[in-house]
C-alpha cells in the first residue's frame, strides 16, 4: 500500500484540519459496548488528535464505570463544543435509569436508544458535525424491538445515507476480505453468484481501496466458489461462466489489477503475504473464517458504498459477559484508528484526486 500524503488544509469542512471528531454510537446500553468505550479512552493519549465523542448515554457509562472501576471524566457535549482533552465527551441522546436494566438483557428502551443513537449521529453527520462513524455492536432483534424495521446496522445506515449499493469488507493490517453474498444459506449461494453481483462487488472495492485506503492501482483477487476454482469444470462451472468473464471484462476497461479466479484454499494465505490489497469472497464463512484467523481480536467491519466513513467492531454485544469486564476493545480501538485513516485518505483523494496509472 502506497503512504499518503497529510493534505493542506483548505476552507472547506471536509479537510482533515478541520479536527471534526469521530462519532462512536454506544450500541446497546445492555451490551459490551458501554465498557469497551471506557477502556478505548483509558489509552487514548493527548496525541491522538481529535478524540472521538461517544453518541450515548451518560448515566450508562457513569454506572458502567463505576462497576470497572474506573474514574473517567464523563462530560456532557453538544455538537459544536469544544472537547476538552482526557475527557470522555459524551453526546447524551438517551437517559436510561441503569438500576432498571440488566446487563444482557434488552428490552423495548434500550432497543429505541441504540437506534436513535444511530439515527442522530448519521444526522449530525450530514450536517457537518463529524467526520465519520464507528459503531458499536447492536442486537438486531433489540432494534427491531424498538420500533427500527431493519435486520440491521448496515441496512439502516444504507436507508439513512439514500445508498443502494454496499458491502462489507473486513480490514485488518494484514488481510483485507469483501463478499459477495453474506448471510445466505449456503445452499442459495451458487444461484446468487452472477455476473452482475460479482462486478459491482469488484467495482465497489476497487473504489474503497482507492479512496478510503490511498492505494493508487488495486490489486484484488477473486477467490472462486469451487475447490481448486473448478478445477476446469470437474468440480463446478461458476468460475468458467461467471467469474472468469467478469474479471477479463473489468481488466480490458479500467485501471485496477484484477486476478483470478483463485482456489480458495490458498488464494488468503497469499493475500495475507502481501500478494494482493483485498481478496473478493463468494459467500461468508468463506472469507470470514481465514479473516477472523488473523484478526479476531483487532479486526475491523467497513462499510462499503456509503456516502459517509463508517466502520464498526467485528464482534457482537456479548450479552454472556456484558457487565464481567472482561470485555476486549482491541476491535474497537483498531476500528476508531482505520477510520481516522480513512477521513483522511479521503479528504486527500478529494484534494488530489488520482490519475489512472
Amino acid at each position: 500500500m502506497m503512504e499518503t500524503k497529510k493534505p493542506q488544509c483548505v476552507e472547506d469542512r471536509r479537510c482533515v484540519e478541520d479536527r471534526r471528531p469521530l462519532a462512536i454510537t454506544m450500541g446497546c446500553p445492555v451490551g459490551i459496548g458501554p465498557e469497551i468505550i471506557l477502556k478505548l479512552y483509558t489509552h487514548l493519549g493527548r496525541d491522538c488528535g481529535t478524540p472521538p465523542v461517544v453518541a450515548g448515554d451518560p448515566g450508562i457509562l457513569e454506572a458502567t464505570a463505576l462497576l470497572l472501576g474506573l474514574e473517567p471524566e464523563i462530560v456532557r457535549w453538544r455538537p459544536g463544543a469544544a472537547i476538552e482533552p482526557d475527557t470522555v465527551p459524551v453526546w447524551p441522546l438517551s437517559a436510561l435509569d441503569p438500576t432498571a436494566l440488566q446487563w444482557g438483557h434488552p428490552n423495548r428502551e434500550t432497543g429505541r436508544a441504540m437506534g436513535l443513537y444511530i439515527q442522530e449521529t448519521v444526522r449530525a453527520i450530514q450536517e457537518g458535525e463529524f467526520s465519520g462513524l464507528v459503531t458499536c455492536p447492536i442486537s438486531k432483534s433489540a432494534l427491531q424491538l424498538g420500533g427500527y424495521p431493519y435486520p440491521g446496522h448496515t441496512e439502516m445506515l444504507a436507508d439513512l445515507t439514500g445508498a443502494d449499493r454496499f458491502l462489507m469488507m473486513m480490514a485488518g493490517s494484514r488481510l483485507k476480505v469483501v463478499l459477495v453474498t453474506i448471510h445466505e444459506p449456503l445452499a442459495r449461494v451458487a444461484e446468487l453468484i452472477t455476473r452482475e453481483r460479482v462486478e459491482r462487488c469488484i467495482r465497489l472495492t476497487a473504489a474503497a481501496l482507492e479512496r478510503d485506503f490511498g492505494v493508487r492501482r488495486p490489486r484484488i483477487a477473486v477467490a472462486g466458489l469451487n475447490p481448486h476454482a473448478g478445477e476446469d469444470g470437474m468440480f463446478g462451472r461458476e468460475e468458467e461462466t461467471v467469474l472468469g468473464p467478469v474479471i477479463e471484462a473489468l481488466n480490458r476497461t479500467g485501471p485496477s489489477l484484477i486476478s483470478g479466479p483463485w482456489p480458495p484454499d490458498t488464494v488468503f494465505y497469499r493475500g495475507a503475504r502481501g500478494a494482493w490489497d483485498a481478496v473478493v469472497a463468494m459467500y461468508h464463512d468463506q472469507g470470514l473464517i481465514p479473516f477472523k484467523l488473523l484478526h479476531f481480536h483487532d479486526g475491523v467491519n467497513v462499510t462499503l458504498g456509503l456516502p459517509i466513513v463508517r466502520t464498526s467492531v467485528d464482534h457482537g454485544t456479548a450479552y454472556d459477559i456484558a457487565g464481567r469486564g472482561v470485555a476486549d476493545p482491541s476491535s474497537l480501538e483498531a476500528a476508531w484508528k482505520m477510520a481516522a485513516e480513512i477521513v483522511r485518505n479521503r479528504a486527500e483523494h478529494e484534494t488530489n484526486p488520482m490519475e489512472p496509472s
